[in-house]
């Protein structure tokens, strides 16, 4: 017995030193060491040519692992793009850049401004002491053009109004159905939608057929799980009615060139409690619903949901009736195979 137990005790310490050695987690060094810059931040492509497919990558190397954030700001748009990550090397595999936008709006062409900062634990006199975002860099980066976004773009406002969409405005007070420049999430123009209806809740509406864009249905993905359909919002501040935009997505499932009611399905979503400032609003197509009044019923139609046969889409701007002056701004509506939109 005794001999069996030593044996026991052997193993086990001999098993619990095999566990010291293969023991895996953080260094001391990362923990407690000393913080220094080794290589310094570099880019390696200061001007950027996006439209072209190019991108950019940020060098750096420290002397231990770190929390690290670089934020790229443009100088004229005010867009933000955060990367962000924890390691000791930064290279193109954990700090490129391809145009795209963390928060809205999206990048001009421009200079951007980038700073690196760093956060880690340092030990001094035996007290671990926190730095958090300790700046490490500043820099420089120019856009000379932006990034271009693969879809169906229905509408970004910067040449004004299709004469082949379809416009209602109720005859409320304060109406504003009109392509505005100011603050816009994406390019220099953006429509606003704005009014005040004691007797209904319909402020006004935009279509957009595909007859505008050259033909009866629109040129979409047939598989509704691959289709997404990507809108900018924005309801201004201060607002005591809130706005409510309403999309409609008509299909023409006999495929004859027109919609008809009451036979052909119509998907739609309501877009509730926006909030101030612009947001993105991306819809995976095979995700819509049939409505009435809001609530969900049986479609019209075959009951498929077919991009590839959808006629026009609608969006209806509501507000509580007599609930007082309400607005919605909307900017970049376009649709996305895949994926929804990373602007």
């Amino acid at each position: 017995m005794k001999r069996v137990l030593y044996i026991l005790v052997l193993g086990t310490v001999l098993s619990s030193c095999e566990r010291e050695e293969g023991f895996q987690g953080p260094s001391l060094i990362d923990q407690f060491g000393e913080f220094n810059v080794v290589e310094n931040l570099q880019i390696s492509n200061p001007d950027v040519d996006f439209a072209a497919g190019e991108s950019s990558f940020f060098t750096a190397e420290f002397s231990k692992s770190v929390n690290w954030e670089i934020l790229i700001k443009g100088a004229v748009s005010g867009a933000e793009k955060v990367i962000s990550g924890s390691s000791r090397i930064l290279d193109e595999d954990n700090a490129s850049w391809d145009g795209s936008t963390t928060n809205l709006p999206m990048f001009k062409i421009e200079d951007c401004d980038l700073t690196l900062k760093v956060s880690y634990n340092v030990n001094a006199s035996d007290t671990i002491i926190s730095v958090t975002d300790s700046l490490i860099a500043e820099n420089t980066i120019a856009v000379s053009t932006t990034k271009v976004d693969n879809g169906l773009l229905l509408a970004d406002f910067e040449t004004g109004v299709n004469p082949d969409w379809e416009i209602f405005a109720q005859n409320g007070g304060n109406m504003s159905f009109n392509v505005t420049s100011n603050n816009s999430p994406q390019g220099n123009s953006y429509y606003d939608m704005g009014g005040n209806v004691d007797w209904d809740w319909l402020i006004g509406l935009v279509d957009f057929p595909a007859t505008a864009y050259g033909n009866s249905t629109f040129d979409l993905n047939d598989n509704g799980a691959k289709v997404y359909f990507n809108v900018m919002l924005n309801m201004p501040q201060g607002l005591d009615n809130p706005p409510i935009v309403l999309l409609q997505f008509r299909e023409d499932d006999n495929n004859n060139g027109v919609f008809e009611e009451g036979l052909e399905d119509m998907y739609a979503i309501e877009i509730r409690d926006l909030e101030p400032g612009w947001q993105l609003v991306s819809l995976k197509y095979s995700d819509l619903a049939s409505l009435v009044n809001g609530a969900p019923v049986d479609a019209d139609g075959n009951g498929v949901h077919n991009p590839d046969l959808l006629n026009k889409v609608s969006v209806l701007m509501l507000a509580q009736q007599g609930g007082g002056y309400s607005q919605t701004l909307m900017d970049y509506v376009i649709f996305t195979e895949d994926q929804p939109l990373k602007p």
